[in-house]
């Protein structure tokens, strides 16, 4: 069928949307760029991606100006429709600050940025973007950021751990993050953010292709998703 539509939203100061354009594509996807003014998605779109960066650069709280961007009610109704959206660095920061992911996403703990490859495992299957991996897969994709130490209450931890929201753990906590969480989905699991940055890891030639297992789990989301609506 037609390579299924993926949006990568760009927002002001975003610096990892045209390199996740180009992994989508590598892997069979049609990328579609959405500015962060849209209101809308392009019609059919089976994926939406939040790329890394430094959106509004980082004023106030990183994501925080970006969550009230016109593209996150488009964003918002389609997680709510059932659509995979996943927010990768400052994407993850964005989902957490607009409520569709837990958590809240702070500086390192030891106030530095943190550029690495690092290994995480997989924790949950049972996502549109890890539907590739085998749970306790290690998988080395790299990372880069400021403020990516994932924080919850105690409360809270222990919900996302027994509802199995948890989807990537460090395997050497690089930043602090509580339990060592890399990534975690929503209760419905079509939306994640993860801080490790899988479309600089699609192609060996960059030290590792793991990161193209969660992007080509996406991208089969996504023609699932089109190929549902094509039915209906």
């Amino acid at each position: 069928m037609e390579r299924p539509r993926i949006a990568v939203v760009t927002f002001p100061g975003s610096n990892d949307d045209g390199d996740a354009r180009l992994a989508l594509e590598a892997l069979g996807a049609a990328a579609l760029p959405v500015w962060h003014m849209e209101t809308r998605l392009p019609d059919a779109t089976g994926g939406v991606v939040l790329p890394g960066g430094f959106s509004y650069g980082d004023y106030l709280r990183c994501g925080a100006i970006a969550r009230t961007a016109p593209v996150m009610d488009a964003v918002r109704e389609f997680a709510e429709d059932g659509g995979p959206v996943v927010g990768i660095c400052n994407g993850f920061q964005i989902l957490c600050e607009a409520g569709l992911l837990p958590g809240v996403l702070r500086p390192n703990r030891q106030l530095q940025f943190v550029c690495a490859d690092v290994v995480v495992t997989v924790e949950s299957t049972r996502t549109p973007f890890t539907e590739r991996c085998v749970e306790g897969e290690r998988l080395t994709i790299p990372v880069k950021h400021g403020e990516g130490c994932w924080v919850a209450d105690d409360a809270l931890l222990a919900q996302v751990v027994d509802r199995g929201q948890v989807v990537l753990r460090y395997v050497d906590d690089v930043n602090g993050s509580v339990d060592a969480i890399a990534g975690v989905c929503n209760w419905a699991g079509n939306v994640m953010g993860l801080m490790p940055h899988p479309e600089h890891a699609v192609d060996p030639l960059l030290g590792s292709a793991d990161g193209a297992l969660i992007f080509a789990s996406l991208v089969e989301g996504a023609r699932t998703r089109a190929l549902a609506a094509l039915s209906t």
